[in-house]
């Protein structure tokens, strides 16, 4: 009880409830913007919180976070542009259904049913987050090798509908994470006698570009272009909301819970749970034909299942300091910045500060409630803003950053490098995100590896010899078996129809 009040207390300082507002604020605006995602988002804030301590600076990521997936709606039901990658899975629906004369119904149902989404999700991550820290206190290296290997398996297996090139983007990011010194042998590598490559890639400004300067390379190319807003008068979003909850509330359950266990998998995300909890509200509806033409049922299972997946993220990035998505990608880094190594000590060290992120989460979200509403309010005048204007603005910010975090021309090179790679990658079709996984897992993976050789005198038996290191290790290596078996059989499959395999 006592780290409770002492959470509380941090929470409801003056200056930290204005962090909250004002990231609330920026979030709406980020999420509203057609091309400018969450991860952006996060990216953008990243700088501003170096000069924060550890409660305000979480408070303005999971804030901002929370609200930019729920305002990524306000775009797809208005000009048919998911304003994040996580409604795009069902942008058409909202669009369609907007143009039935349902503007209202809409946008007040993925209001709701965004906020709710969102409070299950933390639910789960307040219940299941210390329990499991509990367990993974008792994790050798043994185990944690296997999780870092689990966390790299699963960004390919499930993050991409193309395995091999996620494969690829993951060995990109492995290769990135090996730029500076060898971690057992304190050797140089890759740095070309560079004094500044010692330090390796710097993370923040390789998240920065990858993320926020790839977007506008990307957006460069559409700058001039603006959608027309949907000319409808907004009118009492939340009439028919209620009745929309009593016919769906399995449906709600069901997204909710897809994207709670999407969102607690390594690379997956809001997005990947939004495209599955839409196909299986399309597969088990008693309406399918429906599907298409403005029918809110998918919308329900989607916008729940996008909102869930924000908390569940954070589960094993806090207990394991393996990221759920490329969100708390991020966020790892803040809390190595803040001093809080992610990991189940951080459950012993600061649970102050566990604590204070639970609640900031369950405040963002009933904030989102009457934030939303004024942001479904003024949506047309925040929609209208051009892009021409936006782009020299945030790419300001993104420079800002970049320097901030290292001090030197060197942390702005590598943003610009990186956001050249992942704007190349993202054109030819590879993911970033299996890259981000790489980058900052790799180090875990390669410490973890070295420490436990060490300790096992060379032998790889040892990393079966306990329980859950057995465990762990015999589960990845069914998951090779599977995506290799997978990769065989459609290469099959192409030969017997007389196509090129894959």
């Amino acid at each position: 009880m006592n780290t409770i009040a002492t959470a509380a207390s941090l929470i409801f300082d003056p200056f930290v409830l204005w962090v909250i507002l004002a990231s609330a604020v920026f979030g709406l605006f980020v999420g509203a913007m057609p091309g400018l995602t969450a991860t952006m988002a996060t990216a953008l804030l990243v700088p501003v919180t170096f000069f924060m301590e550890p409660v305000p600076a979480l408070g303005a990521i999971v804030t901002a976070t929370a609200m930019a997936i729920f305002a990524g709606d306000i775009p797809a039901a208005m000009l048919r542009i998911p304003g994040t990658p996580a409604s795009a899975a069902y942008t058409d629906e909202s669009y369609a259904m907007s143009k039935n004369g349902e503007l209202d119904l809409n946008l007040g149902a993925n209001l709701v049913f965004s906020v709710l989404g969102g409070l299950l999700g933390v639910a789960v991550l307040v219940t299941a987050a210390p329990a499991l820290a509990e367990v993974a206190i008792n994790f050798s290296s043994y185990e944690y090798f296997w999780l870092a290997l689990l966390g790299l398996t699963c960004a390919v297996f499930i993050a991409t509908a193309d395995p091999l090139k996620g494969f690829v983007s993951l060995l990109t990011g492995l290769a990135i994470g090996c730029i500076g010194i060898d971690p057992a042998a304190g050797y140089p590598r890759f740095t070309f006698g560079s004094v500044e490559l010692l330090q390796g890639i710097s993370f923040i400004p390789a998240m920065i570009g990858l993320f926020a300067i790839s977007e506008l390379l990307r957006g460069v190319v559409t700058v001039d272009q603006q959608g027309a807003v949907l000319a409808q008068k907004i009118g009492n979003i939340f009439t028919g909301v209620w009745r929309v909850m009593k016919r769906y509330w399995f449906n709600f359950l069901r997204g909710s819970g897809i994207g709670i266990v999407i969102g607690a998998l390594p690379g997956a995300g809001a997005d990947i749970a939004a495209w599955i909890s839409y196909a299986v509200s399309k597969r088990f509806s008693k309406e399918p034909e429906k599907f298409g033409s403005g029918h809110i049922e998918g919308i329900v299972d989607a916008t729940s299942a996008n909102n869930s997946a924000l908390g569940s993220a954070w589960i094993p990035a806090l207990v394991f300091g393996i990221p759920g998505d490329s969100i708390t990608a991020i966020v790892i880094g803040v809390l190595y910045m803040k001093g809080m190594n992610p990991g189940p000590t951080v459950f012993l060290q600061n649970p102050q500060f566990i604590y204070a992120v639970f609640m900031i989460f369950i405040l963002a979200n009933l904030l989102m409630l009457p934030l939303g509403w004024a942001a479904i309010k003024s949506a047309k005048q925040i929609l209208r803003v051009p892009r021409n204007v936006l782009v020299p603005v945030i790419l300001l910010f993104c420079v800002v950053g970049a320097y901030a975090m290292t001090n030197s021309v060197y942390g702005i090179l590598v943003m610009l490098a990186m956001g050249l790679l992942g704007w190349l990658m993202e054109e030819n079709g590879f993911p970033v995100a299996p890259a981000i996984l790489g980058l900052v897992l790799g180090e875990m993976l390669e410490h973890n590896f070295m420490t436990s050789m060490i300790k096992a005198d060379g032998s790889f038996l040892a990393f079966f010899a306990r329980p859950i290191a057995g465990a762990l290790g015999v589960l990845t290596i069914v998951l090779w078996a599977v995506m290799l078996w997978r990769a065989l059989a459609t290469g099959r499959r192409a030969v017997d129809s007389g196509l090129p395999a894959a």
